[in-house]
């Protein structure tokens, strides 16, 4: 049996629906699958470090209101550059996504690097390119609301950012990294976690191990 044909209204929908390259059912499915693609490397990347976390499905299931990708069940520090004052607006961080490490804004000057750790207590990741109108208007109000909850934290960009100078960072409480995870973050014991850290500390575990059962 043949299909009845369709209507005039289903027909300019659906034609609407495949022209669209940005908003339609096929690219919301697509973002989607994305997004929870680099939550997973998100999750593997702390878990390689050997940092406890909470995911936004363990926080969903205990009521949180707010959720972020992750909640660390206790802050880290990252280590970020000291940018001098140059107005009477807050000290920004600049990233040189070159090297992944946080820069001085090109000034011409070869002053010595001080840099600073910041607390970060939670993080959510973002499979997109940070511009400016996106972060400073749905971004940044998003992250505010779980400065307030659970405190400073870390906004990944997986496709890099505008200059951060530009990026609002809530007082100072909203880091924002692109990329990657930064390689090496500070546990509350003063200990630096790092992945590589970590799998050696996994390695001489199982050796432990395996002396013992001898």
């Amino acid at each position: 049996l043949s299909s009845p044909p369709l209507s005039r209204l289903a027909t300019e929908v659906i034609e609407a629906m495949r022209s669209d390259p940005l908003y339609g059912p096929k690219q919301d499915r697509e973002r989607q699958s994305v997004g929870l693609e680099h939550e997973d490397m998100l999750e593997k990347a702390l878990g390689a470090m050997n940092i406890p976390f909470e995911t936004e499905n363990d926080l969903r299931i205990k009521g949180t209101a707010r959720t972020p990708d992750v909640l660390l069940s206790t802050p880290v520090g990252m280590k970020v550059m000291k940018v001098p004052k140059r107005s009477s607006t807050s000290r920004k961080l600049l990233l040189d996504e070159n090297d992944g490490h946080f820069a001085k804004e090109n000034d011409g000057e070869d002053d010595d690097e001080e840099y600073e750790w910041k607390v970060v207590c939670w993080i959510d990741s973002k499979a997109m390119f940070g511009d400016v109108q996106t972060h400073n208007n749905s971004v940044l109000p998003q992250a505010e609301s779980f400065v307030h909850r659970f405190g400073p934290g870390l906004i990944l960009y997986w496709f890099g950012h505008a200059p951060v100078d530009r990026l609002g960072d809530g007082h100072g409480d909203v880091l924002v990294t692109g990329w990657k995870l930064p390689d090496e973050l500070m546990l509350p014991t003063g200990e630096l976690a790092t992945a590589k850290n970590a799998f050696r500390g996994r390695r001489i575990d199982r050796e432990f191990a395996k002396m013992q059962d001898e």
